[in-house]
């Protein structure tokens, strides 16, 4: 390809792109303790970015208190909600802007509030939206039932024998709610089968592979995907594949399928 080609290749690349909504990528909420919580998930972030699947980190500087972004959030107690910015969204709010939540770990006081439908929490109130507007909930599995900030101050790893069965009891009962658990390792994982639920049922031209439901594949997604199924790539038909994206999908050795 010479210059003038690819300079042709780019402009019509960019008018499209400028031309055609992109697809809407899935955004999911990770809810941690506090702001050193999340370094450990740090690969799962970079896994889900490779599946094109977006995410948000709220930071729990207290039950009732947290931060998303430069926006602190706060909740006061059942009936009052406090934003305490004016841009800032009530914790009921949260869920509305997500297509799932993620609580790596709870404990036995958000644990109890969840099972008996109370707010008063950050965790409690965005589990109680999310439930009730359909929203998948994912939370942590292993984890020992008390808080962060409970196991630094009191230098204790776990609950007592007692605690930990009422603990076993409220994660049963938030399973009858309809919330999931997952291996916190495998969080992201979970989020990436249940996206590919989510999709579209399989069209029978595709050969048993998921169309692709983007009308318009750039560069950047080729580059953003790991791998392609048996080496083909299903689109629907009318999507529009970018002269640099086609060329990258050739380097690749995918070939480009179209069905209804």
């Amino acid at each position: 390809m010479d210059v003038r080609q690819m300079i042709e290749s780019i402009t019509r690349e960019i008018l499209q792109t400028m031309s055609m909504p992109q697809e809407k990528k899935p955004k999911w909420l990770f809810i941690f303790c506090d702001s050193t919580a999340h370094e450990a998930f740090t690969d799962q972030f970079i896994a889900l970015q490779n599946h094109g699947i977006c995410h948000d980190i709220l930071f729990l500087d207290g039950e009732t208190s947290s931060w998303l972004g430069m926006h602190r959030i706060e909740c006061a107690g059942a009936g009052k909600i406090i934003a305490t910015d004016e841009y800032a969204p009530a914790p009921l709010e949260l869920p509305k802007e997500y297509d799932g939540i993620v609580i790596p770990e709870i404990d036995l006081d958000n644990a109890a509030r969840v099972v008996a439908g109370l707010k008063g929490s950050i965790k409690a109130e965005v589990i109680f939206s999310a439930l009730v507007l359909g929203k998948p909930v994912l939370v942590g599995e292993d984890v020992p039932g008390i808080k962060r900030s409970d196991r630094r101050c009191l230098k204790a790893l776990s609950l007592p024998g007692p605690y930990q069965k009422l603990f076993q009891r409220h994660v049963n009962d938030m399973k009858e709610l309809g919330i999931e658990f997952a291996a916190q390792k495998g969080l992201a994982d979970a989020i990436i089968r249940k996206n590919r639920v989510s999709l579209p049922n399989h069209d029978p031209g595709s050969g048993g592979q998921q169309p692709v439901t983007a009308k318009l594949l750039t560069a950047d997604w080729v580059k953003a995907q790991s791998e392609f199924t048996e080496d083909k790539l299903v689109l629907r038909q009318g999507a529009i594949v970018s002269p640099l994206a086609m060329d990258l999908l050739k380097e690749k050795g995918v070939a480009v399928h179209y069905v209804r």
